[in-house]
């Protein structure tokens, strides 16, 4: 069924079975993307045990340089936009293959290859070295303990990891990132956003902001921070591992309905299956908050999205870049208990954010297109590409490729485009102080609204 798609080369690639393939094509949407969470995020699946007599190790020059090449090659081969996004694929290689060579070790070899497919500016696209492997949906990451988001123009802490070292010394939600390690803010991301080979878009940004404290584990990082009240405090924190498990959770707040989707897998759609027939009773609205949600399994996000569009519903068409396709619908076959939901006619407000990502905004764009809910928050990532299968290195790391594009049904193409919300509701810092949040208020008065008509 696919046409012209050349195969990929087979020397070292793992095949991802099921739940994170799609079942009859092996097509993979990577979930939590580096845009929409730190991006020393390892969104990786283990693969089994290797025979480590057969690795190759980045130790040598020879085995980096083995590895180097692989990376190239296999994006060289398998990458869905032959253009490359304009970057002369071949001159890269020249550009970063001797600095691979001359890495120090593992960590700064990895870094070499992450800038060699910086420039294709494309979340799905990653590499991840031997020890950044791990359970999927259980991801781990290494953090301080804050996380930024750009705020009217500065580095804003919007989450504080409970129990950890910054809230042990009152860092806050809201509170300005304006020093790291004795550089100021500004120079930092001029130097980050000039490197881009682009003019930085709002994509470049949000990854600048999001990713200015991230470093190697069991490192050190001095902050400066600005409080509510003005004042300045400093403080050295370690950067180290934490891990988190991804779900859906409900809320029922008298007769609306919240639903957060943060991945799509599954687990998850059958645990939404399963909940929403007795969650349903008595409620007049939902809200649908996929502000964290960076995708996930195409499949389940076509299970959920049955629950709301019924059977048979185009989600749109993956392509390859020899014209091999394939089409996503709808199929309640495993959530049958939540399909009345489709035949309902409960108002429905989607909540959304710069992180909303990938399968997400698929889902996003066909309840926008049907005009089934309201689309409250910020526009989308504009991260929509997929992957066939994960590729295995010869030092036992793992590449993943774009291989597929995506358009919608109706042939709106959401890379780099992203969906802009029906209303726009931006995050301000007095909000974040006092705990505001204004997206889901608007989506509260939407739905009162509705249901008063």
């Amino acid at each position: 069924m696919w046409g012209k798609t050349k195969p990929p080369k087979k020397e070292t690639e793992t095949r991802v079975a099921r739940p994170l393939a799609l079942s009859c094509t092996a097509l993979l949407l990577i979930a939590l993307l580096a845009l929409g969470l730190p991006p020393s995020l390892q969104s990786g699946v283990s693969n089994a045990a290797s025979d480590d007599a057969s690795l190759v190790s980045t130790s040598t020059r020879e085995g980096r340089l083995a590895v180097f090449d692989d990376v190239w090659e296999t994006i060289q081969e398998r990458y869905y936009d032959p253009t490359f996004h304009g970057v002369d694929w071949i001159a890269n290689r020249a550009s970063f293959r001797r600095a691979a060579a001359n890495a120090s070790g593992s960590q700064e070899f990895y870094e070499v290859l992450r800038q060699m497919i910086r420039p294709l500016k494309d979340a799905h696209t990653r590499v991840y070295s031997p020890e950044e492997k791990f359970d999927w949906w259980n991801p781990r990451f290494v953090t301080v303990g804050l996380t930024l988001r750009e705020i009217n123009g500065v580095p804003t802490v919007v989450q504080v990891e409970p129990k950890s070292a910054p809230s042990e010394v009152g860092i806050h939600p809201g509170d300005v990132i304006v020093n790291i390690d004795g550089v100021s803010i500004p120079s930092i991301l001029e130097r980050r956003l000039n490197n881009s080979i682009t003019a930085p878009d709002a994509s470049a940004r949000f990854h600048a902001f999001s990713t200015l404290l991230d470093g190697p584990p069991d490192t050190s990082i001095k902050l400066v921070w600005q409080r509510r009240d003005g004042k300045t405090k400093s403080a050295v924190f370690q950067r180290h591992w934490i891990q988190r498990r991804l779900g859906v959770q409900f809320q029922r707040k008298g007769k609306l309905l919240i639903i957060e989707f943060q991945a799509f897998t599954q687990a998850i759609a059958l645990d939404f299956a399963r909940s929403l027939p007795k969650l349903m009773r008595g409620i007049d609205g939902i809200v649908l908050d996929l502000r964290a949600n960076g995708g996930g399994d195409a499949e389940a996000m076509a299970d959920v999205a049955s629950a709301f569009l019924g059977d048979g519903f185009d989600l749109g068409r993956f392509v390859d870049r020899w014209g091999g396709s394939f089409e996503l619908h709808t199929n309640s076959r495993l959530l049958w208990p939540a399909a009345p939901l489709a035949q309902t006619k409960l108002s429905l407000v989607v909540l959304t954010s710069e992180n909303t990502s990938s399968a997400a905004e698929i889902l996003v764009a066909a309840l926008q297109t049907k005009r089934r809910a309201q689309i409250i928050g910020m526009q989308t990532c504009g991260c929509v590409l997929a992957i066939r299968s994960r590729h295995s290195l010869p030092d036992n790391g793992l590449l993943d490729v774009s291989e597929f594009d995506y358009r919608t049904a109706q042939g709106v193409r959401l890379q780099d485009a992203g969906i802009k919300p029906d209303e726009t509701v931006t995050l301000n810092r007095s909000d974040i102080y006092s705990r505001r949040d204004q997206a889901m208020e608007s989506a509260r008065i939407f739905l009162k609204n509705s249901s008063s008509k």
